[in-house]
């Protein structure tokens, strides 16, 4: 006897099918979670976006001031440009 390989993998694959579309079916989208918000929470979630995206920023500019090439220079080496 040997073991159906096609029908359980059809099987499988239907399974997973079935409960893809279960779950695109009943999950709303951000946006439809953001709209049924009341609006003191849209205000904490929109706050707490503006505080990631501002975190965001000074991480890609610490990155960027890392990769810069001038940065290897020690902090006095220009000290008379500055002023």
């Amino acid at each position: 006897m040997s073991f159906p390989w096609f029908r359980m993998t059809l099987l499988g694959g239907g399974l997973m099918g079935l409960g893809y579309l279960l779950m695109s079916a009943t999950v709303p989208t951000p946006e439809q979670t953001y709209a049924a918000m009341s609006p003191d929470l849209r205000r904490k979630v929109d706050a707490n976006r503006a505080a990631r995206l501002l975190q965001e920023q000074t991480i890609k500019r610490q990155i960027d001031a890392q990769n810069d090439p001038d940065a290897g220079k020690p902090v006095w080496a220009d000290q008379q440009n500055r002023r």
